[in-house]
């Protein structure tokens, strides 16, 4: 299990390490620890807080009516999720925030996080440049998945998922932070199509997988790499 320290955090970046426990303090943190599958938020909760992954992972699905999970992200060490909701007070979760691992959370309060103290030190500033920052790649991040749901085949999905994935880690070999189920989730497709034509891109020499280690095929245009 990851895990990491304050300052490795986006959301504290450039945050001296001296002034971390008293910003903490000013923000009203609070730690707390979960174990695999527990669940953190649900749809239907009113949140105050973000809350920032310190070790292990959490996953942000949403439920259908009878219960049907989709992946919407999966959110690592270092992470944030929630903060669009606590910057919107009253607004009820939409999604369900459960442990894929055993993990450690640290929730700030938001409130406290965009109202600066009466001292206004140059650290809350940073943190709010951060957070701001943080928002702004979520952004990005929801467009990818769009693209990546846009195409009306599995393999295009497929396709745009992994080379972006591939592009992302500078690499055609890389590990993904989704089992199976969890990517046909995330792209929108069945499990069993998915892996089918995962299968058969596999025999057509397009790519290796093993799990969620995946390793595109060096003649492969179709990626662009």
């Amino acid at each position: 299990m990851r895990e990491i320290t304050l300052p490795e955090s986006p959301l504290f970046r450039g945050i001296p390490s001296a002034e971390t426990e008293n910003l903490l303090s000013c923000l009203g943190a609070e730690r707390r620890q979960y174990a695999k599958g527990q669940s953190i938020l649900r749809a239907g909760d009113v949140v105050t807080s973000l809350g920032l992954v310190l070790s292990g992972s959490v996953l942000i699905e949403n439920d259908d009516f009878w219960g049907n999970a989709t992946v919407l992200d999966h959110v690592g060490p270092g992470q944030i999720f929630a903060e669009t909701y606590a910057c919107t007070p009253g607004e009820p979760l939409m999604v369900f925030v459960t442990a894929a691992e055993a993990a450690e959370i640290l929730f700030l309060n938001m409130a406290r996080v965009l109202q600066t103290c009466p001292h206004a030190c140059a650290s809350h500033g940073q943190l709010i440049r951060n957070l701001l920052a943080l928002s702004a790649q979520k952004n990005l991040h929801l467009s990818r998945k769009i693209f990546h749901t846009a195409p009306r085949t599995i393999r295009g999905r497929l396709l745009s998922y992994l080379s972006d994935e591939a592009m992302r880690s500078g690499s055609r070999s890389f590990t993904i932070p989704f089992n199976r189920q969890q990517l046909a989730d995330y792209l929108h497709v069945d499990r069993s199509a998915l892996s089918h034509e995962l299968g058969n891109m596999q025999r057509e020499g397009l790519l290796r997988v093993r799990k969620n280690q995946f390793e595109l095929n060096s003649g492969c245009q179709d990626f662009g790499l």
